[in-house]
């Protein structure tokens, strides 16, 4: 039975190395008949493109090339809730096999349907970031996103069975069990928010476990947040092991859109399922590759729920050049932020990875933080960074929070051009979260 596991999965990974290899002008070819059907699809099966395509005078019948794309209106998210539950839908509810909900970190959650062909070519999205990670057969993946309307959980699980590695549902939470699986089941890739493995590397650490010598994992998966490289860095120090990232969001499919391999240098885009844009978040303007703008996403092949021209609200670029890995798909930088969690703080553009990388310049302060957003009694924004101290950090040595807190300032100041009070506070005073860390509370008035 082993025999034929490892031949099965075998065959799979060839098939997949081969897609990921494939020469950019073919992978050009299958996006543009992706693009067609899905124009189609949703002009044919989905009011709300109808009504959008025609009001924009885009016909969706006679796309000649993957520029002309550019002149099809944008969908929002505002635009999928409008349309909840099942105004999306592409396909009968009886052809749906699976529903999901984003996290609604930002508002209200948006619903994501998926046929059994959906459930597949997602799973075998998510099995690239394992074997960009190195993994397969001989791999144990402990997934510890949360399960459930999430999509973490299950997009990691579907994608871990897919790749032929061994899977440990653990879920998010109950953290101590988590370490002591990670000791005495062998897992080598872990799969989870990159603040709920930091948590899990300070409870170990707390523990008095040396998790190179008492854990086996090789990599960890971790999306659905942003993290800075001193993020990234702090981890891979603590649990000895590879830190990569990962990207998705339930209205195109879940984590797998796009995958970093072990060079670490830009996440590569499914392109096969997946036709993706930058564009210049003010304007709509489509931006070469190299500039930071707004991602855009088209799926290709989606059937329950496909999206043309979908705003995420991401921010990042397409990396130009290919990757040393050999993978031919074009990558995405990391996140550099969202841009509607982007502050806007006195006319100034702040993302809290920008305040994350200017605290970890500092030894004193670990990893949590908060973003505390209001106004003053003269309606002026006030940033106050909550920042908890390390616990070798002297609390009773005299003046040495205040000293702490205006180097901070200070260096702030310098890298981001806006004032931002510094508050140190007692570690572990902030909340911790198994799935996506809360990291700023705006209580401005009108801003949501």
């Amino acid at each position: 039975m082993a025999d034929e596991h490892d031949g099965t999965a075998a065959t799979g990974n060839a098939e997949a190395a081969e897609v990921t290899h494939l020469p950019h002008e073919k992978l050009e070819e299958m996006q543009l008949e992706g693009v067609r059907r899905t124009l189609v699809n949703c002009y044919e099966h989905i009011p709300f493109y109808k009504r959008s395509f025609d009001e924009a005078g885009f016909d969706p019948y006679h796309l000649a090339s993957l520029d002309d794309l550019a002149n099809a209106p944008f969908v929002t998210k505002q635009d999928l809730r409008d349309a909840a539950p099942y105004g999306m839908l592409a396909v009968p509810l009886s052809d749906v096999r699976e529903i999901h909900m984003s996290s609604g970190t930002t508002g209200v959650a948006t619903l994501g349907a998926y046929t059994q062909h959906d459930l597949d070519f997602w799973a075998d999205c998510f099995a690239r970031g394992i074997r960009y990670a190195g993994g397969g057969t001989n791999d144990v993946v402990q997934v510890a996103y949360g399960y459930g309307l999430f999509t973490g959980g299950l997009g990691a699980h579907y994608g871990a069975l897919a790749s032929g590695a061994t899977v440990i549902p653990t879920s998010a939470g109950n953290t101590e069990r988590q370490i002591r699986i990670l000791r005495e089941m062998g897992t080598t890739i872990l799969c989870c928010t990159p603040s709920y493995a930091m948590h899990i590397a300070d409870t170990a650490l707390e523990m008095g476990l040396d998790p190179s010598r008492d854990f086996h994992l090789k990599a960890g998966i971790h999306g659905a947040e942003p993290f800075s490289d001193n993020f990234r860095a702090e981890l891979e120090r603590k649990l000895n092991y590879k830190v990569l990232d990962i990207y998705g969001l339930t209205e195109t499919m879940g984590p797998g859109v796009a995958c970093e391999c072990l060079e670490q240098d830009g996440l590569h885009l499914a392109e096969d399922h997946f036709f993706a844009e930058i564009i210049d978040p003010a304007t709509g303007k489509r931006l070469p590759d190299g500039e930071w703008g707004e991602l855009v996403l088209t799926t290709l092949d989606r059937e329950a729920s496909p999206v043309v021209r979908y705003r995420t609200r991401d921010i990042t670029r397409i990396l130009p050049g290919e990757c040393p890995c050999g993978c031919t798909h074009k990558r995405i930088d990391r996140l550099h932020g969202r841009t509607d969690d982007m502050l806007i703080i006195r006319g100034v553009n702040v993302f809290p990875s920008q305040i994350e990388d200017v605290m970890k310049t500092f030894d004193q302060v670990s990893s949590w933080y908060q973003i505390e957003v209001g106004t003053d009694e003269r309606s002026l924004d006030v940033v106050t960074l909550k920042a908890e101290a390390n616990p070798d950090f002297d609390f009773d040595q005299t003046g040495a929070i205040e000293s702490l807190q205006r180097q901070i300032s200070a260096r702030l100041k310098t890298d981001l051009s806006v004032g931002i009070k510094v508050r140190i506070v007692e570690p572990k005073s902030i909340s911790r979260s198994t799935g996506k860390a809360k990291r700023v509370i705006d209580t401005r008035k009108g801003i949501k």
